[in-house]
């Protein structure tokens, strides 16, 4: 594994990166040391910004591979729902809203698979990306609220009470829940693109 690393292009370095980073931010935010939203914030930031990193520089020096157009979106999903069943756990979201985004991405995948199994590569498309986009900002915004919260909690700030960690929690869900909407109209698209696959699947 460490050989097949060292001779890996960069980009997908930065994949592989990302997802080794997942568990570090799983233990971030279930364990609830002081400021570990803030420690989970910034890993989840700094892996969010390796899938921005990854696709430019692939672009940019041509290194784009079928491993990087395979596995990129891959880590990107193994982050976010990580996020989210954390957040289920926490109780920081509904559980409904986890399990459509959670839900598009096993009908995404599955396409890839018999695509793949096919010998084709189906990158991401544009309705992918705002969906990734659109997912990152709202477990963003419920990772910076709830440090907000925490810091109520550690007498750091005076102005949280129960009603703003009421309102933290909705302005969280308005986030997702906008999120899951780019997931569902992202995950139609695709299965629209790519009926032919799903169709002459055997």
């Amino acid at each position: 594994f460490a050989g097949g690393i060292r001779f890996m292009n960069l980009p997908n370095k930065l994949t592989v990166l990302r997802m080794v980073m997942v568990p570090f931010f799983v233990l971030a935010l279930l364990w609830p040391f002081p400021h570990h939203y803030l420690i989970a914030l910034a890993l989840f930031g700094i892996a969010s910004y390796t899938d921005h990193l990854d696709g430019k520089l692939a672009r940019k020096y041509h290194q784009i591979t079928d491993f990087g157009k395979f596995m990129d979106p891959l880590a990107d999903k193994i982050l976010v729902i990580s996020a989210l069943v954390c957040f289920v756990s926490l109780g920081l979201c509904d559980v409904w809203l986890v399990l459509l985004i959670i839900a598009r991405e096993f009908m995404v995948t599955s396409i890839r698979l018999v695509a793949a199994g096919k010998g084709t590569v189906i990158a991401a498309n544009n309705w992918g990306k705002i969906k990734t986009v659109s997912q990152i900002v709202a477990i963003c915004v419920i990772l910076l609220l709830q440090y907000i919260g925490e810091l109520g909690s550690l007498e750091l700030i005076d102005f949280v009470n129960p009603d703003i960690l009421i309102l933290f929690w909705g302005i969280g869900e308005v986030f997702l829940a906008v999120a899951t909407f780019f997931a569902v109209l992202s995950g139609l698209v695709y299965l629209k693109q790519n009926w032919d696959v799903v169709k002459n699947a055997k």
